[in-house]
């Protein structure tokens, strides 16, 4: 299908871009790797009177280590995400669901700040976000302001961002060591969205678990945090027959899955617990 009409503005500048926000009011959209965007035109399911491409803002892409924390710019793409050293090493988690988003093709064009701000509950970034606590660092003229991610996701492809709002960048805590981390998610083919997918990260200390967070993809209009898993999972043996088993039967809990021409919402709940015991058996090395 053809997009409905619209003015198109390519900044060069993360000021140029805001400018234009304000200028053009609720009916400007922002143009980030346009790999979710552009299909919302084309369907005439998105329509903006203006589109505000950041391709060309250079100062919005890259990572960089803050200490306690990674800094991902919102225009670096997800193959610069999966291929850095940086995020390798103290953000392993957002690498492994990173690298299981679409194809090669839409890697390279993509952008993580830009599926994060798309916030589809199918997207594999969002239940990272909401497992590792990220935090959302967002400009407008009158500043900067930091969203965390618990905060982040309001309804399905609905974000806290507010009209003149910018996504700039991400905040990744460090976890620091004794965690392991695993993504896990099923779905038809290797371009498709996840039908359920699970974001887990686990932290040993004498041989039980100490911590665990756990986040569940397209069990709901937002990500899920697994709080019951999480709880049911701490100070457990994850070599013990069946403790990180019976942690996962909770995994539904919270959720409120959705119905559509790829499952029901009882096959998410039974895809929920699977996956998300496979997540933990994988993240506490004991797969």
């Amino acid at each position: 299908m053809i997009p409905a009409s619209f003015d198109y503005v390519r900044a060069s500048s993360l000021d140029e871009a805001l400018a234009t926000l304000r200028e053009h009011g609720e009916e400007a959209k922002v143009l980030a790797g346009g790999q979710s965007l552009l299909p919302l035109l084309r369907l005439r399911l998105a329509y903006p009177g203006t589109l505000v491409d950041l391709g060309r803002v250079e100062e919005l892409r890259g990572v960089a280590d803050r200490g306690d924390h990674v800094l991902i710019g919102a225009m670096t793409t997800h193959y610069e995400v999966v291929t850095s050293p940086v995020v390798g090493e103290h953000c392993p988690l957002v690498a492994l669901a990173t690298a299981t988003v679409a194809d090669p093709a839409v890697r390279h064009r993509g952008t993580f700040g830009g599926s994060l701000a798309h916030a589809d509950p199918a997207g594999d970034l969002p239940a990272v976000a909401r497992a590792l606590d990220m935090e959302f660092v967002v400009r407008s003229p009158e500043g900067e302001r930091v969203i965390p991610a618990a905060d982040f996701f309001l309804d399905y492809l609905e974000t806290a961002l507010d009209p003149g709002e910018i996504l700039t960048g991400v905040r990744v805590p460090k976890l620091g060591p004794g965690w392991g981390f695993h993504y896990e998610k099923f779905h038809r083919t290797a371009q498709a969205w996840a039908i359920v997918g699970v974001a887990a990260a686990v932290r040993r200390s004498g041989g039980a678990v100490e911590e665990a967070r756990v986040a569940l993809t397209n069990m709901g209009p937002v990500p899920v945090r697994a709080v019951g898993v999480e709880q049911a999972v701490r100070g457990a043996d994850p070599g013990a027959n069946g403790a990180l088993r019976a942690a996962a039967e909770r995994a539904d809990e919270d959720a409120d899955p959705p119905s559509d021409l790829h499952a029901r919402p009882d096959y998410r709940r039974h895809l929920a617990r699977v996956l998300t015991r496979r997540a933990l058996l994988a993240a506490a090395g004991a797969a």
